[in-house]
């Protein structure tokens, strides 16, 4: 599907930024949960973990880190491309989500439509002034989270050394919550596959369930990851890398042979 028009492009772009942005962040903030959760399961990780402390207290506080700096990048009103540019470009231009546009990206630079398009466009979704006044209150109240949690521990702790004493530390630290980060970025992939699948196919911009607990992903791995769940599959490959390490430290040597006479 190719973009007609120069908003377009720059949506398409703004919609792409966020989606890098959403995902490495949830990444890196999930690889440092699934680490810790299964330690508490498995007694062989936490011990190989304890023997290797420096190196994986190091890997975990960088995972932390880039996780934090990642929520910064998208709220704060400063950084070139927050989530304010992208929902911008959303209210401003909402004609680019109407059927007639959606159809000109979807016949892209062909001369005629597909045979197809006529059906696509009558079954697809044009978004009502609702649809977008329900996108903008979520995207405000997960700001205000931001803003009232986040804002200070980023640019005082993460991103600027303002805060050494311990009492400043504790007092930036003491109003955040595991659980909700995790329901932060996990809105983030949502508010991203929502508006991707209005502007690329045309769908009600839903935020599509998806779950948002390490503890339980890690407990109860999905057979099948929906494209989406970033975080998810970033549990899975933590968890499998770990137990890697641990089967190759506790596999036996190999016996050599003996020596033929």
């Amino acid at each position: 599907m190719t973009p007609t028009t120069h908003l377009e492009e720059e949506f398409a772009h703004e919609l792409e930024i966020f989606r890098g942005e959403a995902e490495s962040g949830a990444q890196f903030f999930y690889s440092y949960l699934a680490v810790h959760e299964l330690a508490k399961r498995q007694r062989r990780v936490f011990r190989m973990l304890d023997d290797n402390a420096l190196f994986w207290s190091t890997m975990l506080g960088g995972a932390q880190t880039a996780a934090i700096m990642a929520l910064g990048r998208i709220f704060d009103h400063r950084s070139p491309h927050n989530i304010n540019t992208l929902i911008r470009l959303v209210n401003q231009h909402r004609g680019m989500f109407s059927k007639a546009a959606l159809g000109r990206r979807k016949q892209g630079y062909d001369a005629q439509p597909p045979a197809w398009l006529p059906e696509y466009l009558r079954t697809a979704y044009e978004p009502t002034n609702a649809d977008f006044r329900r996108i903008a209150d979520y995207v405000k109240k997960y700001r205000r989270i931001y803003e009232d949690k986040y804002h200070d521990l980023r640019n005082q702790l993460y991103a600027h050394k303002q805060a050494a004493d311990p009492l400043a530390v504790a007092a930036l630290v003491k109003n955040t919550s595991i659980r909700e980060m995790q329901r932060l970025f996990t809105f983030l992939l949502q508010l991203h596959g929502a508006l991707q699948e209005l502007f690329v196919n045309g769908r009600k911009p839903i935020l599509r369930p998806l779950r948002y607990s390490a503890q339980r992903i890690s407990r109860r791995p999905s057979p099948v990851i929906p494209r989406p769940s970033v975080h998810e599959r970033i549990t899975m490959h933590a968890e499998r890398a770990l137990l890697g390490i641990i089967k190759r430290r506790t596999k036996p040597p190999r016996r050599s042979r003996p020596a033929t006479p």
